[in-house]
């Protein structure tokens, strides 16, 4: 069966795991881990695309990013490409680094976003790679450490992990933390490292008892979420396929929105990006924070510079504007 395409619109959640070809290793000492976090973090400042959670192991590694304007393609094939050339350039080696195919699964946000960030962070502990929660918390080559503030990234976004767990920064840390170490008891959980109906739902059991009831939801191995997710996933594919939009439509259609928005407000555009607290100006900011994130795929940092706020400003904004529309 000839593989299917990628889901990729820019805005969408992945899990993406990469592995060595034949199970090797992908790093073989600390400057190898230096240079592909170095890579990753280059790449994900410059191409617009968020880091929420990584875990860099032997053989493997697993991150959750949202892609930016570019596409998850073209930061993936950046990271791969540099890092294998100078890793096989410093081991005096050929051929593939890499399994020919990374693994991306689209991840629907509000049900799966807290379970995989525990998951991947949780990754060296059970690899044995620490041996217990305080080993963790300053662990280098994992962002549970960055979260925790015992190591610093500024290309991290922690702020928007951060912001599911609590108002403050010291409560969100403290929840954070208890959340993560609640999971080491709960093993592999090989249903966060694929798609489809079956992990999905969680079990065959619960699509059996579905299908009795008559509930048949739409599925798809690429994407881990509900059957409403699955369609709304492939019918904002097949509007991309057929509304191409370049870098240049979305910084317009970025500026149209600010001004149908603020004129709608009857505000200016200026006390906007003041930082102004008015009541009228925050509802402005808190829409445009979301039809930024969701429908642009503009990345948090970028919002928060269109909108005159700091990250973490648009990271709570965001969380807290999805929380209500879940209700």
């Amino acid at each position: 069966m000839p593989r299917q395409p990628r889901l990729d619109v820019p805005g969408t959640l992945h899990h993406v795991i990469i592995r060595g070809i034949e199970r090797r290793r992908i790093v073989d000492d600390d400057r190898d881990r230096n240079y592909f976090i170095e890579r990753v973090a280059e790449l994900s400042i410059d191409l617009l695309t968020p880091i929420y959670a990584w875990a860099l192991m032997k053989n493997h590694a697993h991150m959750l990013l949202r892609s930016g304007p570019g596409g998850l393609s073209n930061f993936m094939g950046k990271l791969l490409t540099g890092y294998a050339v100078f890793y096989n350039k410093r081991h005096k080696r050929h051929g593939h680094l890499f399994q020919n195919r990374y693994k991306s699964i689209v991840c629907e946000e509000d049900s799966y976003f807290r379970e995989l960030v525990r998951y991947i962070h949780l990754n060296p502990l059970r690899a044995s790679l620490v041996e217990n929660m305080r080993g963790l918390d300053k662990y280098e080559w994992c962002g549970h450490a960055s979260i925790m503030g015992k190591r610093w990234h500024d290309w991290q976004d922690t702020a928007y992990v951060l912001a599911w767990f609590g108002d403050s920064n010291k409560e969100a840390k403290h929840n954070y933390r208890k959340f993560v170490e609640k999971g080491v008891s709960l093993g592999r959980q090989p249903q966060l490292v694929g798609g489809g109906l079956i992990r999905s739902m969680g079990g065959w059991s619960q699509v059996k008892a579905l299908r009795r009831m008559g509930d048949r939801q739409a599925s798809d191995e690429r994407i881990l979420g509900s059957g409403e997710f699955v369609k709304h996933i492939t019918a904002e594919l097949d509007l991309k396929k057929k509304y191409r939009v370049t870098s240049q439509d979305r910084e317009e259609m970025v500026v149209n929105a600010i001004q149908t928005v603020c004129k709608e407000g009857n505000i200016s555009i200026k006390a906007l990006q003041n930082g102004s607290r008015l009541r009228n100006i925050s509802q402005a900011r808190k829409t445009l924070s979301l039809k930024l994130v969701d429908e642009f795929g503009l990345t948090l940092a970028e919002t928060a510079r269109q909108l005159g706020v700091s990250t973490t400003a648009v990271a709570k904004i965001v969380y807290k504007e999805k929380q209500k529309l879940k209700k």
